[in-house]
């Protein structure tokens, strides 16, 4: 067998285990949104706390206070890092903007990408195509306001077409509306603005005096019209007034 040939069974594994991790938190969140739904929550902060905590396990009778504890009881709010996590940011240093899936996505836009603008960027990388494949399925609970935040901070007149292109691809994700209805009064203000920013930065390069709608259509290059016409498109499928 060639050296071409060889499987590599350590990729497989950890492709394998990505898919299951967020096969697992998919299911685990999607029943504590139900859960919520029965309860019938005053809020939306509750509905978002309900879901943020579904991973987390009841104390049981062998968990008592000054114990031995070998096994954190909420790992996904330990301070500490382990070699193992040293290890584990080292090797994927490389790969960290090219996710595969949307768990490594979530992996990466958490521990990884801290600010906005380090955020932005990656959005940008990454690109409407690849992330709706990423998030195929469903961007995730309260990702989508996250994202739409990040694109109202940093957006620029030179990615505008990159970034109506990522959100024709995010609205086209599983369950869109219902994550669309479940973002905070900021993310919504946040959204908005976004589509503000983007409609200001066509208005220049279009609006010209003297002209009629019709006659300034007709000067628009096709690039442009293109775009003037997703984003009319997108301003309904966000639900912005």
């Amino acid at each position: 067998m060639e050296r071409n040939d060889i499987i590599d069974f350590k990729a497989l594994e950890k492709e394998l285990q990505a898919a299951l991790t967020a096969d697992e938190k998919y299911t685990r969140e999607n029943a504590a949104k139900l859960r919520a739904v029965e309860q019938r929550v005053a809020s939306y902060e509750e509905f978002r706390g309900i879901v943020l905590a579904s991973h987390l396990k009841p104390l049981e009778r062998k968990d008592k206070i000054g114990g031995k504890r070998t096994v954190p009881w909420n790992c996904h709010t330990t301070q500490g890092r382990t070699s193992l996590d040293e290890t584990t940011d080292i090797s994927q240093e490389k790969t960290l903007l090219q996710p595969e899936t949307s768990a490594e996505f979530y992996r990466d836009w958490r521990r990884h990408l801290r600010s906005g603008p380090e955020r932005y960027q990656a959005l940008l990388q990454l690109g409407g195509p690849k992330l709706g494949r990423l998030f195929q399925t469903d961007v995730g609970f309260g990702l989508l306001g996250e994202l739409l935040v990040v694109l109202a901070d940093h957006v620029r007149l030179a990615d505008r077409s990159l970034v109506l292109g990522i959100l024709h691809s995010l609205a086209g994700t599983g369950r869109f509306t219902l994550n669309l209805s479940l973002m905070s009064q900021v993310e919504r203000q946040s959204c908005r603005g976004l589509f503000q920013k983007l409609q200001a930065m066509g208005a220049p390069r279009s609006v010209k005096e003297g002209l009629s709608p019709e006659e300034r259509g007709l000067e628009q290059p096709g690039g442009l019209q293109e775009e003037e016409r997703l984003l009319q498109e997108l301003l309904g499928l966000y639900q912005v007034d």
